[in-house]
């Protein structure tokens, strides 16, 4: 069986490289991102991942930046999100979607991807 790949979305390097670890030492394959924009320049040339880590307030383009665009392809609307913040102002996002909360708890984290791992 294939490693389901996680697609990491963190502007804080040391949080980005930390959870790409842990998620390799859980089995997944894990990419990174500084901000929507390179994870929706990722994904446009061909990344899929099974689930996709957002963290919501970063520069560039922030989590609802990044959602926005992504609900508005069709060929990437379908990857699932998982939305990561401090507690930003989660104004306008869909409900539908999971928030955890920084710091995440690691054990949380991965109960989560496997909830809504429905790709990949």
């Amino acid at each position: 069986m294939d490693q389901a790949t996680i697609l990491v979305v963190e502007d804080n390097e040391d949080i980005r490289e930390a959870l790409m670890d842990l998620l390799g030492d859980a089995g997944y394959a894990a990419v990174g991102a500084a901000n929507g924009r390179e994870a929706l320049s990722w994904l446009r040339r061909g990344g899929r991942p099974a689930v996709i880590l957002l963290d919501w307030s970063m520069p560039i383009m922030d989590g609802r930046a990044f959602l926005e665009e992504q609900d508005q392809d069709a060929d990437l609307s379908t990857f699932p999100v998982i939305v990561v913040t401090a507690g930003a102002d989660l104004a306008g996002l869909q409900r539908s979607r999971p928030v955890m909360k920084k710091p995440v708890e690691f054990e949380k984290l991965l109960e989560a991807i496997s909830d809504h791992r429905l790709v990949g």
